[in-house]
Formats: structure tokens, sequence, C-alpha cells
């Protein structure tokens, strides 16, 4: 993740977002770096937005993502979702399905102490045969025209609660699995699996008496919609739209922008805007204005604090990662001058234009849609030994415009290697749709309970540029690293099916990580994005056909390292904020801290002004409260697994078969540090990132 303004509020089915906090790795490295954490593992993806281009010529079907047509080698072993649901289809079988899922708990709830033995696999079953059914349905929401759908979409989303039955027949079962020695004939995955169950009921607060599990209940319900009502809020004051005309498309008010390309925006997705308001606006009047939503951010810290101190934590978490980095950080970044916060965007675009002479716009020009993604997608073939064969006779998807692919080992003879089904569904659309980039895990690689598999079902979402009438559709380097990332959320989000490193519960698969490690493979494969190799390879001018020239492929590497120290700092700031929050006993005044801390430590100045650029940090209503940090720590993973294992040789299918085995089949059936030291023949250290940093590469702090 490059910037906070890039990242919006999480939608609630996002890869299973938690209610507490994120899922922190407790790993130490070799430079001083430790965590300490209050919650596990949560499942969610890192959002790299690309703002929407609402272009009014319409969407010819001119784009085909195979470059090679590959056919599937045997008939499929499991049929791909049904995506032509009714409202009351989805409805009906959301009904179905938690009465289904209730009646399994009833069983379990009502063991006798005695009989509670290997009662989590009952348990860990009964919840994927719940999301293998709710979590397609609840995907409508994202990406249906119908606005009925979307509704019910909605209301299918399986509302997570805990029951003291159920947690009491976990305990006993705990008690009798160990006091029977049955402990020592579970796998290591089967183990966790009992632990972790038993930590969830604990964490929600079942372990306690009834007045305080009443107490928390009401609590946690108020944190919930004060976090929905601080999402749907888009925070914008009067005077900030006041500064942009009004337009109609349809029936639709928008917001007409012009700050390079003429752009209509919808009136609520007006604040995704402000990324390229800080970045093209010349008038620095402009450029200070921010959005306002203040009291309901201190209404949910408070909440918070008043659940910790309920479940008997000291607080939400401590961290102690963020003050080391700083420390390294700051000898590189010797500057005494004037540099405003309103100023960042604008002077970054600015450097990075007249110090390297890039101009974005030229660059945009050598990466039309239609030749970009075929060929990163031929390159994660390559890497990983897989094929994507274009899904026919099985209609439209959700839209006409999704692509479907079931995914196959390369030299697939039968259904042993399937690996499962992919949906890209990549451009805007004239009525509502999910609008940025995000990959949704829809059905997960496990074990069934008749001993089956379930292969895995992954949906990536973004709103990549239509043509224009003198154009074709084009990417900025920005939306190219964006789907690199977001590629490989879709292969860890559905982990290979390879025979020693396939995990049996669905609650290990894939994503199901520590939130500090989630955005870790997906970040070090952004890497590719900036190698000369495959840039020559995936560019192609729109109108003379040409790759990209050695002299412009080399400023574009050079363009990654502008600003770093200055990046990385605005990034500390974040999770230090986010972390001093969250550990201060007591209430403060939050926009005060905000922008004296932002100040110090990312060392731009906030002038004679203090704005509550807290009420626009919706990571923090949306599942990544305490655990911000994370985007940042996960880069010392990256960075250590791309300069150790693949900077030699990044396509080599054997390091991707490495890749495989270590990182993404076993998900979270185990520790992630264990994945990491097998992955890279030792335990991981902070090195390669420091040397990302200051090494000889960058082109300036």
């Amino acid at each position: 993740m490059v910037l906070l303004a890039r990242v919006p509020p999480f939608p609630k089915t996002v890869l299973g977002l938690g209610a507490i906090s994120a899922g922190l790795l407790a790993a130490r490295l070799g430079h001083g770096v430790g965590i300490r954490a209050l919650s596990g593992g949560f499942r969610t993806p890192q959002f790299n937005v690309l703002v929407p281009l609402r272009q009014r010529t319409p969407f010819a079907s001119f784009f085909n993502l195979a470059q090679q047509q590959h056919t599937m080698p045997v008939a499929l072993p499991q049929p791909p979702p049904n995506w032509t649901h009714s409202p009351e289809r989805v409805l009906s079988l959301t009904k179905e399905a938690i009465a289904a899922y209730k009646s399994k708990l009833d069983k379990v709830g009502a063991l006798s102490a005695e009989e509670a033995n290997f009662t989590s696999e009952t348990l860990a079953f009964a919840e994927y045969e719940i999301d293998n059914i709710t979590e397609p349905l609840a995907f409508y929401q994202n990406v249906s025209k119908e606005k009925a759908l979307r509704d019910a979409s909605n209301d299918a989303e399986k509302l997570a609660s805990m029951r003291l039955d159920v947690f009491t027949a976990k305990l006993n079962a705990q008690k009798n699995i160990k006091a029977s020695g049955q402990w020592d004939q579970l796998t290591p995955e089967q183990k966790r699996l009992v632990d972790k169950l038993v930590l969830d009921g604990t964490r929600a607060g079942l372990a306690l008496a009834e007045k305080e599990r009443d107490e928390l209940k009401a609590l946690k319900k108020e944190l919930s919609q004060v976090c929905l009502e601080f999402s749907n809020w888009t925070g914008v004051a009067p005077d900030v739209i006041s500064g942009y005309d009004k337009k109609k498309e349809g029936d639709k008010e928008c917001l007409w922008s012009s700050f390079q390309n003429h752009r209509c925006i919808p009136h609520r997705k007006f604040t995704f805007l402000f990324d390229l308001q800080f970045q093209y606006a010349t008038n620095p009047e402009t450029r200070r204005r921010l959005p306002i939503n203040t009291p309901l951010f201190e209404k949910a810290i408070d909440l918070r604090k008043k659940i910790v101190k309920v479940l008997g934590y000291k607080n939400w978490v401590v961290v102690d990662f963020l003050d080391d980095l700083e420390k390294k950080l700051r000898p590189g970044l010797p500057f005494d001058g004037e540099f405003y916060l309103w100023d960042y965007r604008y002077y970054d675009r600015k450097f990075t234009q007249e110090s390297l002479d890039l101009d974005q716009a030229l660059v945009k020009e050598y990466f039309p849609v239609s030749v970009v993604v075929p060929a990163i997608m031929e390159i994660y073939e390559t890497m990983l030994s897989v094929k994507f064969v274009p899904l026919e006779g099985h209609g439209d998807g959700w839209h006409p415009e999704v692509k479907q692919y079931s995914l196959w080992a390369k030299d697939a003879t039968d259904e042993s290697g399937f690996y499962g089904f992919c949906y890209l569904d990549l451009f805007p659309r004239e009525y509502w749709k999910y609008s940025h980039a995000a990959v949704w895990p829809l059905i997960p690689a496990c074990d069934t309970a008749n001993g089956g598999k379930s292969y895995p079902v992954a949906a990536m979402v973004a709103n990549l540029a239509k043509p224009t009438p003198d154009k074709p559709a084009l990417m900025r380097h920005d939306d190219v690293v964006t789907f690199f990332h977001e590629m490989g959320h879709v292969f860890h989000g559905a982990p290979f099916s390879l025979p020693l490193s396939r995990t049996k519960y669905s609650r290990f698969h894939g994503t199901s990580v520590a939130r500090d490690f989630v955005e870790a493979p997906s970040q070090m494969l952004e890497n590719w994005s900036d190698l000369a190799d495959v840039l020559k390879k995936m560019s192609s001018h729109y109108e003379t056909k040409e790759p990209l020239s050695d002299e412009l492929i080399d400023r574009i590497i050079k363009s990654r390292y502008v600003n770093i120290g200055l990046f990385n700092l605005r990034q500390l700031f974040f999770g230090k904020f986010d972390i001093t929050v969250h550990t201060s006993e007591e209430n403060q005044d939050y926009t005060k801290l905000y922008n004296e801390l932002r100040e110090s430590v990312s060392l731009v100045k906030n002038g004679d002004i203090f704005t509550p650029g807290q009420a626009t940090f919706g990571h923090l209503m949306g599942g990544y409260d305490a655990g911000y940090y994370g985007y940042l720590y996960s880069l010392v993973f990256a960075s250590d697994m791309y300069a150790t294992v693949f900077k030699g040789d990044h396509l080599d299918p054997s390091r991707g078969a490495r890749y495989q085995k270590s990182i993404l089949g076993p998900g979270a059936s185990r520790d992630e540090l264990d994945s990491l030291k097998e992955f890279l023949g030792r335990e991981p250290n902070s090195d390669a990132f420091l040397n990302e940093l200051f090494g000889s590469r960058k082109a300036g702090l």
C-alpha cells in the first residue's frame, strides 16, 4: 500500500473482517523489531484504489485476456458458482443455511461435559458449509446491477454470534482431548484448530460472568453501529463540494473535476477525488481543504477502551516496531524548509516529473489494458506453472463483462491438476459497483465433512479505465502495480491443491493469516512491476506499438524510490497515531494529537491550522484498528522474500513452486513465522527492507 488515500473503508464481506483488531504476527527481526498483540488472525486484503474513470463512451468488447488460449484437460471436478439468483432466492438460501448451521451448533451445545470430544472439527466443517453458501450470495452487493439483489445480498451476510453453550463444549472438548491422550494423536493443524476455537470464545468474552458478557455485548453492538455510520458518512465539508461544478449524467448528480482529464464522479464517491486534488490542484488554498468527521471517531475509541477493560486487557495492542524504524529513517532526511501537508501530493508529482523527466501521462500511453492484463496473467502462469482456462458454457457470471477462468496446473492431465476458479470484473459500470480494487475469496480450499475437496473461488473487482473516442483503455503505472498486487491476493486466496500443502479446515485457508503478514505476498509481487524485462514485455504504445524505451524504463524504476523516506515516515505517522489512540488510557484531543504527531513524525507541517484528519481515517473504523502499522511491517517480510528467493530469477518456476509449498499452501494452518523460515531457509530479518530504503538504487529521499 502506497497511500492512505488509496485505501477505502472495507466492505464487511471482503476477506472476513473481524471485530476487535488486526491479527498480529508475533515475530522478532534481527534489527530489534518486535510485536506483542491482543488479537488473533483475520482475513483481509490490502486495497489499492483505482479512482474510477466514469467515461461516457459505451464500453466495447475490445478486450481479450488470453494471449494463448488454453483448454481444460478434463471435466471440472467442481462446478463454478451459479450467478443467476433472484433476490428472493438469495434470502431463502441464506435462511436455509443459517438454520442448518444453527442445528449443528445446537447439537454441539447440547453435549454433556463427558461427551465433548473432538467437537472442533464438527464446528469447523459447519463454518465451511454456511460460508460456502452465504459468501458468494453476499458478494452480489458489490457488483450487481439490481438494487433489490444488492439489498438482499447485504442481508445475506452471516452475522457472527458466539454461543455460551458451544463455547463450554469447546472448553470441555479441549480438556477431554488432552486428558485422554488423544491430543498427541492430532495433527498440528488439528491442534491449532482446537486452540483457536477456544481462543475465539475467550476474546469474545464468553469466559466472563453473565453481567460482564451482557455489558460487552451492548458495547460491541454500539461500536458496530458507530463504525458503520463513520464509513457511510463521506465527511466532505460543504465548502469543499461548493468548489466544484455539479453536472447531470442521466439521473445522477455528479461533481465535475478537471485536474488533467475531465472526470464526472458521482456525488457519493467524491471523497476519492482528494488524492487527485492534492496532486494536481495548483492553488494552495484548494489543496488545504479537508473533509471533517470527528465525533464518531472519538466515540469509537472510547467504546474500544471500555471493551478492553471489560475483557481484562490493558489496551488494544502494543507495538515497538514503529519507533525502531523511525530512528532509521530520520538520518536520511536532512530538511529544514517549509513543507506543508497540503503540498505533499502536488510536489511529490512535480518532483518526479521534473527531477526524473518522467511524465506519467506519457508512461500511460504504453500501458493499454488489452496488453498489460494478459501479460501479467502470463507472467503468473510462467512463475507458478499454472494456466488460466476461459470458462465457457457457464453463463455471463454476474455481468457480461466479467471474465471467468478455471485454474489448472500447467501440465494437468486429470482433475488432480485442478486448482479452482478465478473471476475478473475489471471495469466500471454506470450503475453502482464497488468502486476500487479488491479481491474476494468467495469459497475456500479445504476438505469437506464427507472426505471430499472444496476448490477455491476468488473474484477480483477493479475499475480500470474504459476507452475514449480517441484512445483505447490505458493504465497508469500505479494501476499496473495494483494489478500485480491484487492478482497476488487471487493466488493467496485460492491456494493450490498440492497434496502436502493443502489446509484441511476452511478457517486456515489462504489469506486467513495474521493481519501483519497477509499483505506480504502481494507486496512482494509488486516488485515485478518495476523490473526492466517485465516492463518491456507488458508495454506497447497504443499508436506505435513500440515497447517502453530502456531510458524510460530506467526512469520508471528510479521513480519508485523518489521521496521514499517521506512516504515511509508518513506511513509511520499513521501507524503511530493508530497505536497511540488505542493504547492511551485517557481520552484526549485527537485532532491536536493527529496534527502534532503528523508534524513531528512525517516532517510535513500543518501551518497555522489543525485539521481533523482522523475523521477521514477509514481504516480504523473498517477493521484495521491497531493494525495499520501492518502495511509497513509486512513490507519487511515482502522485501526479504523477494530479495532472498526471487531476485535472482523472478520467473523461475522452481522458485514459484517453493513459494506455493511454503507460503500459499499452508495458509494459517501453522504459524506464519514457520512458513517464512521454511521459504527463506532461515529466520526473517529486515536487511533487504533497509537496503531498499538506504541502498544505492534509490533516486532520493
